[in-house]
């Protein structure tokens, strides 16, 4: 089992938050809003990537854990 870093729920949080931003804009505003939240969700990715790598974790399983801990904090950031 492997504990989430604090990290990839910082990160899954603010792309969450970049994409919640993407309502009700103008073309030019979309458009700059977008790519905000495509490198936050690039930098998101890359953590997970990391992390799973470092600690012999499926990505999935990685990813999966830290969209939870986001959506649902209450059960926890433990990963098998």
């Amino acid at each position: 089992m492997t504990e989430i870093p604090d990290e990839l729920i910082e990160l899954e949080q603010s792309a969450e938050e970049e994409r919640a931003k993407l309502t009700d804009l103008s073309r030019d505003a979309y458009d700059a809003q977008l790519r905000r939240w495509r490198e936050a969700s690039l930098a998101l990715q890359a953590g997970i990537t990391a992390h799973a790598a470092a600690a012999g974790v499926s990505w999935y399983a990685i990813e999966q854990a830290v969209r939870q801990a986001v959506l649902h904090p209450q059960d926890g950031q433990i990963v098998e």
